[in-house]
């Protein structure tokens, strides 16, 4: 499967999953305050859809395009006076235009220059991240409802990737790991993966290490939720959701630093 089929595919699966999550919503349920302290789950889902109607027919000419954000404000002052079943027909119709321009597109879309939230990359980068950010905001949503869903499969898979590109900085700047020392991060499901840092200077990542100097233990969900600073540290390192063996000072710093954006 070629990138752009893959980020298409994993953008379906999180489109499909919040308008099936939403559409069990009741009125009281739009209102609950979402893991974003100044959203409601309605905000989220409000935010959500002004990002993708402010992308509906537009494709970057170059990287130095400008990103067409001025439509955001307007279209967020529209949905604060949507109830939440009118919202959801609102990002239904807003999605199935994206549905439609992504189909139209090819290779060589997702190869061109474009302008993404996280500096000068491709419009397939782009796309990657906003699969990311629907992936992180349905937990924002599904959390505080205690509604679990499949945190697991290719649509988590990518949006762990997000993470685990920045954990050299993760760990050297935000944990401020000391040089010569090194991280190893096991995933234990529904992802499970193996992330290791060295820092030698600068924290970068690395493929492998024999003898990382701490190892930290966590669930995929526990480990997306700290990194995008969702919820205290304190919790899941008290109830033993995340553990870490070898240098238990370097441990411990790591795990209550984890966060690199909201």
């Amino acid at each position: 499967m070629s990138e752009r089929s893959q980020i298409i595919a994993n953008l379906e699966s999180v489109w499909s999953s919040i308008d099936e999550m939403c559409s069990t919503f009741s009125p009281t349920d739009w209102q609950v305050r979402s893991l974003c302290p100044d959203w409601t789950l309605h905000g989220v889902l409000a935010h959500l859809c002004a990002v993708e109607f402010a992308l509906t027919g537009w494709l970057p000419e170059s990287a130095d395009s400008p990103l067409p954000f001025d439509r955001v404000a307007p279209f967020l002052a529209e949905a604060a006076t949507l109830d939440g079943a009118a919202l959801l027909d609102r990002f239904r119709a807003t999605i199935a235009q994206r549905r439609q321009e992504l189909a139209a597109t090819d290779d060589a879309t997702f190869a061109a220059g474009s302008p993404t939230p996280v500096g000068k990359a491709t419009y397939g980068r782009f796309m990657a991240v906003r699969e990311f950010d629907f992936w992180v905001h349905e937990r924002d949503m599904r959390v505080p409802l205690g509604r679990r869903g499949d945190d697991g499969g290719p649509a988590a898979e990518m949006a762990l990737d997000e993470v685990h590109q920045s954990m050299g900085y993760i760990v050297g700047k935000r944990a401020g790991a000391p040089d010569g020392s090194s991280v190893a991060v096991r995933l234990t499901g529904p992802v499970e993966r193996e992330i290791f840092v060295a820092v030698d200077g600068r924290a970068a990542l690395v493929d492998h290490l024999d003898d990382p100097t701490t190892t930290l233990s966590t669930d995929s969900l526990t480990f997306m939720l700290l990194a995008c600073g969702r919820i205290d540290p304190a919790g899941p390192i008290g109830d033993g959701r995340i553990t870490w063996s070898g240098d238990a000072t370097l441990g411990e710093q790591v795990a209550r630093n984890l966060r690199f954006t909201m």
